[in-house]
């Protein structure tokens, strides 16, 4: 059975680590033998502004070289984007939509007529702060994405995050991200 490409697309806004994320989610695959792309969108370019970033992971090499139009995942890190920007556009019937929110995930529905695919929510934000100690909800929203989807694994995905800031984090720091996504894991809300 051949398996398909994933398509992934990132809602967030500049500095809360959208880019940071999708590069985590993409290495982690990488390192599990996947084929991979990560690029982010931007517009204008300054802190705050709406950016999208994407994944492609695959099985096989990937000749694909444009945006993603019709992801099969969106994971949106700023929930304020849900009234702004239109991040189920191109998303299935069968498509996965994360969101960092208070909110339940049909109430998410219900705000985004948005009445096909599945839809997972979680608290990203509060688990960031309790966490990490700010306010940054990408690396929860990945721990949200491995509930919602088997895209990696939890242990490809520490090992990545282990990587990427062993160095750069101080050891309670980067033992908070690594909290961060199990606890957002055991959070999240389907409906």
């Amino acid at each position: 059975m051949e398996k398909k490409l994933k398509e992934i697309r990132f809602h967030g806004r500049g500095g809360q680590g959208a880019k940071t994320a999708s590069d985590l989610l993409a290495h982690a695959a990488l390192e599990e033998g996947k084929f991979i792309q990560a690029f982010p969108e931007y517009g204008p370019e300054r802190a705050g502004a709406p950016i999208r970033s994407y994944v492609r992971i695959s099985d096989q090499e990937i000749t694909l070289h444009s945006g993603v139009t019709n992801p099969e995942i969106v994971v949106v890190i700023d929930p304020t984007l849900l009234a702004s920007v239109p991040v189920t556009e191109g998303l299935g019937d069968d498509g996965v939509l994360v969101v960092n929110t208070d909110e339940g995930p049909e109430e998410v529905r219900k705000r985004l007529n948005f009445h096909k695919g599945n839809v997972y929510t979680v608290d990203a934000t509060k688990i960031a702060l309790a966490t990490i100690g700010l306010p940054l909800p990408n690396t929860p929203m990945l721990g949200a994405l491995l509930k919602a989807t088997d895209v990696v694994s939890m242990e490809g995905l520490k090992k990545e995050i282990e990587i990427k800031f062993g160095k750069k984090l101080t050891k309670e720091k980067l033992e908070g991200n690594l909290q961060a996504i199990e606890k957002a894991y055991n959070e999240v809300r389907e409906g």
